[in-house]
């Protein structure tokens, strides 16, 4: 479980193919603290530490995730962001976050609001949002501005901007996305209602 605030950034250091699948190794700021068998967002996609050697790290995507994530496109050097699982007892600052990717988005504009940030992201899920509630893009927890069915747009603030890896976001770019997990069971719920199941 998380939460959507982001700890850190870190790089891309290799990408080995194994089979279907490929092993990533990263480095990061708290390489040092981590375990083998421990959960890490990376840009929102839980992945399990499978390796550590010194300030690198060793984690394998399988080709499902392959295929829901953007993890696919990413090449020696890609910053990503990273967090760890939430401490229970601790503050839940964002909001409940699976590290379950839904889907991914297209990002459709960005725009510079004289400080912040304006983005928007189309999707062809039937998954949807709603103004001032949750979705988390590359694993950062943000607030919906807008909402209509097929895109979304979210402000980003100067901080989330600089410290995260949305200062490199551009139009074009494929961002994973996971829709708020309230919002998931209302729909269901709806979706089994209205066609009798």
């Amino acid at each position: 479980m998380f939460t959507g605030i982001i700890e850190a950034t870190g790089n891309v250091k290799k990408i080995e193919k194994n089979n279907t699948n490929i092993d990533i190794t990263l480095t990061c700021p708290f390489t040092q603290e981590l375990k083998i068998d421990q959960s890490l967002a990376h840009n929102g996609t839980c992945l399990t530490v499978v390796a550590i050697h010194e300030n690198e790290y060793v984690v394998t995507a399988i080709d499902e995730t392959l295929e829901k994530t953007n993890l696919g496109l990413w090449t020696v050097g890609t910053e990503v962001n990273l967090e760890r699982c939430m401490k229970l007892g601790g503050r839940l600052d964002g909001h409940i976050v699976q590290g379950h990717v839904d889907t991914t988005g297209i990002v459709q504009s960005v725009e510079n609001r004289d400080g912040s940030y304006f983005i928007t992201i189309v999707h062809d899920d039937n998954l949807v949002t709603v103004p001032q509630g949750s979705i988390t893009i590359d694993g950062i927890s943000l607030t919906v501005a807008n909402s209509e069915i097929g895109q979304f747009s979210v402000a980003i603030i100067p901080y989330t901007w600089e410290f995260t890896n949305m200062k490199k976001i551009k139009i074009g770019d494929k961002v994973n996305l996971e829709f708020d997990i309230i919002g998931k069971y209302i729909t269901k719920l709806l979706r089994v209602q209205q066609n009798g199941l």
